[in-house]
C-alpha cells in the first residue's frame, strides 16, 4: 500500500508541477521525492507522471489519485487535531493562511484580542494567493484561511465576514487627484496598475478596466501592494488599493491622493473558511465572531456581511 508520505509527495507535485519546488514544499531532496514517486507508481502498478515532455504533467489517473490523496491527508490531519483537542482544548498551534494583500493590515487588529481570549493558543501565519490557500487548506497545511469570496467547494465551511472597499488612488498631480472625485466614465483611457495574476484583486481590476475602457498595465503588474503604491506615486498609473491598506500605509505619506469614485463601489468580500471535517469548528466559529466584533467596533472602513 502507498505510504502517507508518498501521497504527500504526489499532492505537492500536483500543486507545484515542478520537482524541485515540490521537494522544497515537503522538505526533502529532489532525488528523494523522485525515488518515492517512482516507488508509488510501482506499488500501484500504474503511471502517475508524464516524463520526457519537457515539463511536469500528471496523467489523468495521477490527477485523480492526487485529488483523493489530498482529502486523505486532510482527514489524517483532522485525526491528529482530534487527539490534541481532546487533551488540551483551545491550546496548541493553529495554522492560518491569509492573502498578502490583507493579512498584514487585518491581523494586527485581531491577534492581540485572540491572544487575550485564548492565551494558550498560538497562531502560525503563512501568506499565499487565494487559490493556493484553499488548496493548502484542503491538503492539511492550513487549519483555516481568510480568503475572498466566492468559495464553491462543498468540503469547506464558509463564514462570510466583511466587505472591503477598494479605493482609487492617484499621484498628487494627476487631474483626478486635483479634482478629488471621478466617475467610472472618467477612467476611460486611463492607465491602471494591478496585482499580478493569481490575486483576486487582479481579476477585479481587470474586469473593471474592460467595463470602463481603461488600460490595464500588464507590463507593470505588482507583486505587492507596496509596489503598486510606489508606482502610483511615480505617476505610472492609477490603482485600486484595499481600504485597510490605505488606512495603514497611505493616509500620512503624501505620496498619493484618494479619489472619490462615484457610482457602484469596487470592493471584495472576505470570508473565513475551514475544512468541513475539522474537529476545531467551535474554535474557528469563535475566531470568526471575534473578527466580526473587531470589524463592528474598530474597523469602520469595512462593512459586515450577514
Amino acid at each position: 500500500m502507498p505510504s502517507l508520505r508518498q501521497l504527500e509527495y504526489l499532492v505537492a507535485l500536483s500543486q507545484e508541477l515542478h520537482f524541485r519546488r515540490a521537494a522544497e514544499k515537503v522538505n526533502v531532496t529532489q532525488p528523494t521525492l523522485s525515488a518515492q514517486l517512482q516507488e508509488l507508481e510501482k506499488r500501484l502498478g500504474a503511471s502517475l507522471i508524464e516524463r520526457g515532455s519537457g515539463k511536469v504533467l500528471l496523467t489523468p489517473l495521477g490527477r485523480e489519485i492526487a485529488e483523493r490523496s489530498q482529502k486523505i491527508l486532510a482527514q489524517v490531519q483532522d485525526i491528529r487535531d482530534l487527539a490534541r483537542s481532546s487533551a488540551h482544548g483551545f491550546r496548541g498551534t493553529v495554522r492560518l493562511g491569509v492573502p498578502p494583500t490583507l493579512g498584514p493590515y487585518l491581523l494586527p487588529h485581531i491577534v492581540p484580542r485572540l491572544h487575550s481570549q485564548h492565551p494558550d493558543l498560538k497562531l502560525y501565519v503563512r501568506e499565499g494567493k487565494p487559490r493556493d490557500l484553499l488548496s493548502d487548506l484542503m491538503g492539511g497545511d492550513h487549519d483555516l484561511a481568510v480568503v475572498p469570496l466566492p468559495v464553491t467547494s462543498t468540503d469547506i465551511t464558509v463564514r462570510s465576514v466583511f466587505r472591503e472597499p477598494l479605493k482609487l488612488v492617484a499621484a498628487p498631480g494627476h487631474p483626478l487627484a486635483v479634482r478629488g472625485n471621478a466617475t467610472r466614465s472618467d477612467l476611460a483611457g486611463e492607465k491602471i496598475l494591478a496585482m499580478e495574476p493569481g490575486h483576486h484583486l487582479h481579476d477585479q481590476v481587470a474586469h473593471l478596466c474592460e467595463q470602463c475602457g481603461a488600460e490595464l498595465l500588464r507590463d507593470y503588474e505588482g507583486t505587492s501592494l507596496d509596489t503598486l503604491r510606489l508606482m502610483v506615486g511615480m505617476g505610472v498609473g492609477l490603482a485600486f488599493l484595499p481600504a485597510l491598506y490605505v488606512r495603514s500605509e497611505v493616509g500620512t505619506r503624501g505620496e498619493m491622493e484618494v479619489v472619490d469614485l462615484k457610482g457602484p463601489a469596487l470592493s471584495r468580500q472576505i470570508a473565513i473558511v475551514w475544512r468541513a471535517t475539522t474537529v476545531h469548528a467551535p474554535l474557528f466559529e469563535a475566531v470568526t465572531e471575534l473578527v466580526r466584533n473587531t470589524v463592528r467596533n474598530h474597523l469602520k472602513e469595512l462593512i459586515l456581511l450577514d
